[in-house]
C-alpha cells in the first residue's frame, strides 16, 4: 500500500472556488500511476464518490450532481492529483479524501471497495 496525504482543505465561502491535492508519502512516484479517486463525506452522512483519474490515457470521471464544477488533474512532475472545485456550496462541506489503486480501473470508479489506499482526509468547511 501507499500512503496518501491530502492538503489545501479549509473555510471558504460560499460561491469560492477551492484546490486539493493529493500525494503519496515515500514512493511518490505511484500517485501517478493506476487510478485516484476522491471521496468525501459529509457530517452525518455516508462517504459518497467525487471523482477519479485513470493514469492509462488520463482519463478523468465525475460524480454526475458534480459535474460542471469540479475537475481533476494529475501533475506528473509534481506527483500530485489535484481536485478543483468550484461555486462552493455550504453542502459540499465533507472531509475530502483521496484513494489509490494501483489497476487502472475502466469502471466502478465509485466503488470504494477498488481502492486499496487511502489517505486520512483534509476539512473543507464553506460557510454560506
Amino acid at each position: 500500500q501507499v500512503q496518501l496525504v491530502e492538503s489545501g482543505g479549509g473555510l471558504v465561502q460560499a460561491g469560492d472556488s477551492l484546490e486539493l491535492s493529493c500525494s503519496a508519502s515515500g514512493r511518490t512516484s505511484a500517485i501517478s500511476t493506476g487510478t485516484v479517486g476522491w471521496f468525501r463525506q459529509a457530517p452525518g452522512k455516508g462517504r459518497e464518490f467525487v471523482g477519479a483519474i485513470r493514469w492509462f490515457r488520463t482519463t478523468t470521471y465525475y460524480a454526475d450532481s458534480l459535474k460542471g464544477r469540479l475537475s481533476i488533474a494529475g501533475d506528473s512532475a509534481k506527483n500530485t492529483v489535484n481536485l478543483k472545485m468550484s461555486s462552493l456550496k455550504p453542502e459540499d462541506t465533507a472531509v475530502y479524501y483521496c484513494a489509490r489503486t494501483p489497476r487502472n480501473l475502466f469502471a466502478e470508479f465509485d466503488d470504494e471497495s477498488n481502492y486499496d489506499s487511502w489517505g486520512q482526509g483534509t476539512q473543507v468547511t464553506v460557510s454560506s
